[in-house]
């Protein structure tokens, strides 16, 4: 299935391993690898834990909270796929690894690092909803 016409940007192509993540975001759950040896959370998905070298991993639910690391605000796209402007981030969650994302619902202006944000799903076809965050109102900001 292709995107919505007003939606042009490069869409991911899931493969096996990554495949359960997408689903969970089609079901609004963010959801990440634990190890079961050490109990790492790991993301990107692969096949063995990266800080023990444990085999088994498991799919858990994430909190989908976390906080600002960094961020660019895009003001010229590289290609016309890129509605401008929009914000790159990196997002520490709270189980501790990072996600490289959009911050959505908002001027780019008014993010900032350490702004505490959550998840929030952007459904753009009946295969693909796209993990963005928004800045949380109810939490605290880190500092």
């Amino acid at each position: 299935m292709s995107a919505p016409a007003d939606f042009t940007r490069p869409l991911p192509r899931p493969t096996a391993l990554s495949e359960p993540f997408w689903a969970g975001c089609r079901e609004g759950k963010l959801l990440v690898q634990q190890c079961a040896n050490c109990r790492a959370h790991v993301f990107i998905p692969r096949e063995f834990c990266p800080f023990c070298h444990g085999e088994t991993l498991e799919w858990v639910v994430g909190s989908g909270c976390g906080t600002v690391v960094t961020y660019t605000a895009v003001w010229r796209a590289q290609t016309p796929a890129f509605e401008v402007p929009y914000v790159v981030a990196v997002v520490r969650l709270a189980e501790g690894y990072e996600m490289l994302t959009n911050i959505v619902g908002v001027p780019p202006e008014e993010v900032r690092i350490g702004a505490a944000v959550r998840v929030h799903f952007v459904p753009v076809t009946t295969e693909i909803t796209l993990p963005c965050f928004r800045l949380d109102p109810d939490a605290e900001d880190a500092q």
